[in-house]
């Protein structure tokens, strides 16, 4: 009997010790031909750093950024189209997903005014969906049931409409306190905060952050308490560093996300902070790499270094919940690249591990 338990010890012992905990990735794709699914979900192991396949999703045309209720169990996918369902609009597309399967169903859909959907995102209070819309700018917001499905669009704001496509809004979302909300607008090279209504699901303005003419702001993160905003701007291949500390931010420092000396164009696409907040990672599409800077202890940012995205047109990147790995989406070159970090310099360590991965265009882990 005593022989029999410890021989089940040290089955339980090795098990465990081969055991790789392994969390979902979800990487929405642009839909280039007639059929494709954009839609992909692959289990991440965190121990070092695979992808195997568990679906594929047909969740509409060109997903190209999605965001989730953890509540509901529910995914708001943006369609990014100026025609949807026979109506000229972007579209918005909710499913239910089931994690056994992991597989989608359709749970509604709704045209979006203006079209072209480029970032999507919950409100503070989860009753509401956050949209921008890229070629005419504007944003949207979308009322949700209580179960979560989308019911109606309670607010819409086109910037500019003598001249629809002399803006761009490009990314919507609140602070970590849910106090502001913040849309960057890439043509008009501003970032426009504003305080959200609940009751009527209206966005109405706080003040504007304005940005060096021709910097094209598009994305942006906030340290973890929220006194810093980091902005990268498309156009000029910078990040911009705001502070939130006084009533009225103030632009404190413009650094370049580019290595001296580069040639040719570059634009940057995406932006996002280690979970200690000790380092920040910005794309370039044209250089095609990812560059990390390290946070100092006034909210700047110092340049660590630059590393290949193992692939063309980085659009989108993610970190893997234990910010041990960095994964890019690379456009064009229809793959993702898969890098451990060194936690003592920040770095992406070299050579990544590449999958092919058709046209991603947005890569995120949820529980």
């Amino acid at each position: 009997m005593k022989r029999n338990l410890v021989f089940l010890l040290l089955i339980a012992l090795l098990t465990s010790s081969c055991y790789s905990p392994s969390t979902r990735l979800f990487i929405g794709s642009f839909t280039k031909n007639p059929g494709d699914k954009g839609m992909s979900v692959y289990d991440f192991n965190q121990k070092n750093g695979t992808i195997k396949l568990v679906s594929q999703s047909d969740v509409g045309p060109n997903p190209s950024y999605f965001c989730f209720s953890q509540e509901k169990n529910l995914f708001y996918v943006a369609n990014e189209v100026t025609e949807f369902q026979g109506t000229a609009g972007g579209g918005l597309s909710t499913f239910k997903f089931d994690p056994e399967s992991g597989t989608f169903q359709k749970e509604g859909e709704m045209a979006i005014p203006y079209g072209g959907p480029c970032f999507i995102s919950l409100s503070p209070d989860s009753g509401h969906i956050f949209m921008a819309n890229y070629p005419h700018g504007s944003v949207a917001v979308i009322r949700l049931s209580d179960k979560g499905i989308p019911e109606r669009i309670t607010d819409t704001i086109l910037y500019v409409k003598d001249n629809p496509e002399a803006s761009h809004a490009h990314m919507i979302k609140n602070d970590p306190a849910g106090k502001m909300i913040y849309v960057t607008d890439l043509g008009l090279d501003r970032i426009i905060r504003y305080e959200f209504d609940v009751n009527e699901g209206k966005l109405h303005p706080f003040d504007t952050l304005n940005v060096p003419k021709g910097l094209g702001p598009r994305h942006f993160d906030f340290s973890n308490d929220g006194s810093f905003l980091y902005v990268i701007n498309e156009l000029g291949s910078k990040i911009t560093v705001f502070s939130l500390q006084e009533k009225k931010p103030e632009l404190i420092q413009i650094v370049s996300t580019l290595k001296d000396g580069t040639q040719g164009k570059s634009f940057c696409a995406d932006i996002h902070m280690t979970n200690d907040g000790k380092f920040i990672y910005g794309s370039n599409r044209g250089e095609n790499s990812i560059v990390t800077f390290s946070v100092q202890p006034d909210g700047t940012l110092k340049l660590a270094g630059h590393t290949t995205c193992g692939g063309n047109w980085p659009r989108n990147f993610t970190l893997d919940p234990s910010n041990s790995f960095i994964l890019a989406g690379n456009e064009k070159s229809d793959s993702i690249a898969i890098f451990r970090i060194d936690q003592k310099s920040g770095l992406p360590l070299e050579p990544g591990v590449r999958y092919a991965v058709a046209a991603p265009g947005c890569l995120k882990f949820y529980r």
